[in-house]
Formats: C-alpha cells, sequence, structure tokens
C-alpha cells in the first residue's frame, strides 16, 4: 500500500523548497519538487542601467550572492562585447575561488554530514581509537587522542543539558545511521574545526570583494580593487599575501580533513551507493578565465548524456553558440502564466498561482531544458566533463579520491559509482582540491602581472543604440549559473536568471519529463516513514539553493512568512 510523505520545508538549505514522495514497498515510486516562493527581481531590473543589474542581482539569495554579482557583470560584458583586463580576470577567479572552497566546506560539514552522522552515538566512542583511525588517514595535526576527548566532553555537555545547540533536531538512532561510533567522533571534531576553516577562507571573499555577503568590488568592464603596492588603502602585497595565507591554511584543510572525510563516509555507506542517480544527463560550464576575451579556462564545461563519458561536447567560451542557442525553459508545470517553452531571451515572468494539482501545475520554479532534455548540473557534472575531457586535475583528484574509497571499502571501485547521492559529495570534494590548486596559480597569476607593472582593472563600456544581447555563466558551488539580457538604448528590456537550483529542482515540463531532484528520488528506500531521512540525504546532496530559483518580494518590505523548523 501506498502512502505519501511531505516534507515542507527542507531545512538546512537557503529558501523554502517542498517534497512529495510517494512509498510503496519501501522504496519511492514517485517524487515532486516544488519552489514555494516566488522569484521577482527579474521585473524589478527592466528599465535600468545594465551596469547596475549586479547589485540587484545578489539579492536573488542571502547566500549565492558572489556568483549572481560575477555572472550579471560577464553577461553585460558579453552583451556589449568587453574584453577584461588581465588583473580584473585574476581578482574575480579568486573570489570565486573562496566563495567555492567555502560553500563546499560548509555544504558537507554544516549542511549535510549530519545526514550520515549519528551525533548521539558519538558518545559512545573511545577518543583514542578515533584518534587513532584519523591518523590513519590522514596527516592533519589535530586529531589526536586529547583533541577527541574535549570534542566528546563538550557533546556530553550539550547532552546532560538536554539542550543539543547546533546539533538539535537530527534523526538520532534512526536505523539508517550506521557509521561506528568512533567515526561519528570524528566527524563532530572536524564539524566544529570546518567552522575555522570556512570563516579563515571568506575573509579572502571579504578583502578582495570589499565585503561579503554582497560585494562591492565589481563593475562592467573589470574591477574596482586599485592596485598600488605602496599604498596601504589599496591592493598590495601585505593583503596579498593575506590571501596567500588563509589560501595555504584552507587548503590543507580541504586536503587533509575534507579529502579523507568524504572518502571515508563514503566507503563505510557502500550500500547507499546504488542509489540517488536521477537524471544522467549532465551541463557544465567552462571558468576561471586565463586571458581578457574569454576562450582559455583553468576549468572545462560541456555536455554529456545518458551518463555516457564518451559523448562529452565541450562548451568552449564564454560565447559559445552551442550553450547559447540551446538552453529553453518550461512552465507547463509551473505557477507563471502560459504553458510555454522558450529561450531566456523570450521569456516573462509573470506569476500566475494556483492549487497544487499533481499532474498539473506544482511549483514555483521553471524547468530548464538543454536541447529538450533535464540536465544535472553541479559539482558532479563539472567532475565528469573533466574527466571525459581529461582535466589533469580533475582526473588526479578523482583517481585518487576512487582509490581511497576502494582502499577503506575494501574493494575496487571505478567513476560510474558517482552516479548516485554519495557520487555528488565525492564530486563536490574533488572539485574543491582542484580549485584550491587553481586559486593558488591564479594567486600568482596576479602577483606575477602586477610584479610586470601592469595594474590595469577596468576598461569603460560603451553602451550603443539600439539592442543589445548577452549571456553569462559561472561554474558555482551548485552548478552551471547564467543570466541573459536584452538591452535597448542603454536600458534593460528583459533579464533572465537561469540558476543551478532551477536546473535541478524544476518540476516536469510539457512533456513530463520529471527533473533531477524528481528522478533521483525514485527508487531510494524509506526506512521509517515518519522520519524520511533518506529524502533529505539524496536533496541535500544537490545542495539546493531554493532562494536563487525562486524569489519572495513585498513592496512593501513586510515579513511574507514565519517558518518554524522542526
Amino acid at each position: 500500500m501506498s502512502k505519501r510523505i511531505v516534507v515542507d520545508p527542507v531545512t538546512r538549505i537557503e529558501g523554502h523548497l517542498r517534497i512529495d514522495v510517494e512509498v510503496d514497498g519501501g522504496h519511492v515510486k514517485k517524487a515532486w519538487s516544488s519552489g514555494q516562493m516566488f522569484r521577482g527581481i527579474e521585473e524589478i531590473l527592466k528599465g535600468r542601467d545594465p551596469r547596475d543589474a549586479w547589485l540587484f542581482t545578489q539579492r536573488f539569495c542571502g547566500v549565492c550572492t558572489t556568483v549572481h554579482a560575477i555572472v550579471s557583470v560577464r553577461t553585460v560584458e558579453n552583451a556589449l562585447g568587453i574584453d577584461v583586463p588581465k588583473n580584473a580576470q585574476y581578482i574575480r577567479n579568486l573570489i570565486v575561488a573562496a566563495h567555492a572552497m567555502h560553500d563546499h566546506i560548509v555544504h558537507f560539514y554544516h549542511l549535510s554530514a549530519l545526514d550520515w552522522v549519528d551525533v548521539v552515538s558519538a558518545l559512545k566512542a573511545d577518543p583514542a581509537k578515533a584518534s587513532a583511525l584519523a591518523e590513519s588517514l590522514s596527516p592533519w595535526p589535530h586529531n589526536g587522542t586529547a583533541v577527541m576527548k574535549a570534542v566528546q566532553e563538550k557533546l556530553k555537555g550539550f547532552v546532560e543539558a538536554g539542550q543539543l545547540g547546533i546539533f538539535a533536531n537530527g534523526y538520532w538512532g534512526h536505523p539508517a545511521m550506521k557509521l561506528p561510533p568512533e567515526v561519528n567522533l570524528l566527524a563532530v571534531s572536524h564539524y566544529l574545526q570546518a567552522l575555522d576553516a570556512q570563516r579563515k577562507i571568506n575573509q579572502v571573499v571579504a578583502l578582495l570583494g570589499s565585503k561579503t555577503p554582497n560585494i562591492q568590488n565589481l563593475a562592467v568592464g573589470g574591477v574596482a580593487n586599485a592596485i598600488n603596492l605602496d599604498n596601504e588603502a589599496t591592493l598590495n602585497m601585505s593583503k596579498l599575501y593575506f590571501v596567500k595565507e588563509a589560501l595555504d591554511e584552507v587548503q590543507k584543510f580541504i586536503e587533509q580533513v575534507y579529502f579523507p572525510d568524504v572518502c571515508a563516509v563514503g566507503a563505510l555507506y557502500a550500500d547507499w551507493l546504488p542509489y540517488g542517480a536521477g537524471v544522467k544527463n549532465y551541463l557544465a560550464v567552462p571558468d576561471f578565465p586565463v586571458d581578457e576575451k574569454g576562450t582559455q579556462f583553468d576549468l572545462p564545461g560541456g555536455t554529456i548524456m545518458g551518463g555516457d563519458l564518451g559523448t562529452v561536447k565541450e562548451i568552449k567560451t564564454f560565447g559559445d553558440a552551442y550553450f547559447k542557442e540551446n538552453v529553453t525553459e518550461s512552465i507547463a508545470h509551473a505557477w507563471y502564466d502560459g504553458s510555454w517553452q522558450k529561450h531566456p531571451y523570450d521569456e516573462e515572468t509573470v506569476p500566475k498561482y494556483g492549487k497544487w494539482e499533481d499532474d498539473g501545475k506544482y511549483s514555483w520554479v521553471k524547468a530548464p531544458r538543454f536541447q529538450g532534455k533535464p540536465m544535472q548540473v553541479g559539482p558532479l557534472a563539472q567532475v565528469l566533463v573533466g574527466l571525459a575531457t581529461k582535466h589533469e586535475a580533475t582526473v588526479r583528484w578523482g583517481t585518487k579520491a576512487l582509490e581511497t574509497v576502494g582502499a577503506v571499502a575494501k574493494t575496487k571501485v571505478g567513476p560510474e559509482i558517482l552516479h548516485s547521492t554519495l557520487g555528488r559529495h565525492a564530486a563536490r570534494m574533488v572539485r574543491t582540491c582542484v580549485i584550491a590548486e587553481i586559486a593558488q596559480k591564479h594567486w600568482k597569476l596576479l602577483v606575477d602581472n602586477i610584479g610586470k607593472g601592469d595594474t590595469e582593472i577596468f576598461r569603460k563600456p560603451e553602451f550603443p543604440s539600439g539592442e543589445q544581447r548577452g549571456f553569462g555563466f559561472h561554474e558555482a558551488p551548485r552548478g552551471t549559473l547564467s543570466h541573459w539580457i536584452v538591452i535597448r538604448d542603454g536600458k534593460i528590456a528583459n533579464y533572465q536568471a537561469v540558476v543551478p537550483s532551477t536546473w535541478n529542482a524544476g518540476p516536469r515540463d510539457e512533456k513530463s519529463q520529471v527533473g533531477p531532484y524528481e528522478a533521483s528520488l525514485i527508487g531510494n528506500p524509506i526506512a521509517d516513514p515518519e522520519r524520511p531521512l533518506e529524502v533529505l540525504r539524496t536533496v541535500h546532496s544537490f545542495d539546493p539553493c531554493l532562494a536563487c530559483a525562486i524569489h519572495t518580494l513585498d513592496p512593501e518590505g513586510k515579513p511574507i512568512a514565519t517558518v518554524r523548523t522542526a
């Protein structure tokens, strides 16, 4: 007998997501993903100066502010045909690298690890055994017995006080929780250490971006980071060496803590490797440009169809026609006026709310398609494209990850395991290791270029009369993000954002093709329908950001709703 489970809201994410599943025989048979807010910033942008768009688009989200700023200026630059000075490219790249490192650390430790780690079980652990296990996996200097004992005592204090604090409201003791107590203690210790790592790397975003969230240093045509090595108020070597110190410190945490933790969790939950694949069409875009025109990149992009790496087709430049011509969005099952499927240049965002209908409209999220097909975006897509195109760092870290998982699980595993819930975590970890290396490279490129006497940071844009169209993209922490603009006589005539969580969280389209969230849940086991932990595991593996996919606006600034999480 089938049972309907509704998780509303899904917490430990940004925004308001509702997931409905029908469970029969202990497994999910059908799923619906619904964004429960309306995004209206596209309408607010109409009639404004395109140079101001990046300041508004950062407000799509309270977390992903940086990525929308970067894509917005790239979009206007694409429309106007502007090349960006090398210093501006490198500074932007350092900001997005630091933002991605911060985001991925937060995602694993603070947003999704608690789906796999039974915090209360850590009280039963032997700190010496936990330390020995940790030291067998990594040279990280903060894995000693004394550290494990201190963490256990802190946790014991939470429990005895009846207040778990940051660890409240978890599904502790759930039958799907299978890690040994020592691994749980190790994970709790690293959870706390990760707070320092993510804080440290976010200081790089704040320093180079002038603040965070909502960076202030961008401009269409470059950046506003004046470079003068003899001036304390500008970007100088003192500030650049602060950036280098942060990159070094956090790279060590990523390689010596994040990497082995994800490998260990993946190996110890090997029974979960068959679950959560869903859509096996993948989309990623190139990023970390190293030239002024955006034709050479340190991360590759492309598409893969049907999970076959041999089908990879590269996306090579910021103006790539293959990408530009094949993106559409459908509103057949979304609460907007009509039932069309259109290219972003031709879209409108006209809300038309109605009741929930399983076979009708049930979400504020549109359904993006590439060549008419649903696509999974995110670190898994980017890593698979990297493997398919033989990107050296991705192949090296991906191979090391698979070998480490195999060693812990005492079996050989291949890239096919990446098409899964746990595979998304592994891919995000691999991507973070790769980006940490790229950040070091671009720091050196910036310093070397300044050393040659080049301090150019900006080229003034010119707005011709008539109409210009442009698009910009960025491989953001959650995947492919693109903005699309139509400019008429120097003003914004249309603006659309097609964001990662729209690709992944979108509903069915006019052909009833399910989106990646929905597809990934089908077949998932459900041990306890009253505590649907397995639903959260798979959804959290995408790192949902529903505020980006949809957005609520009240013109008077009044609260729209109050949500209490349980």
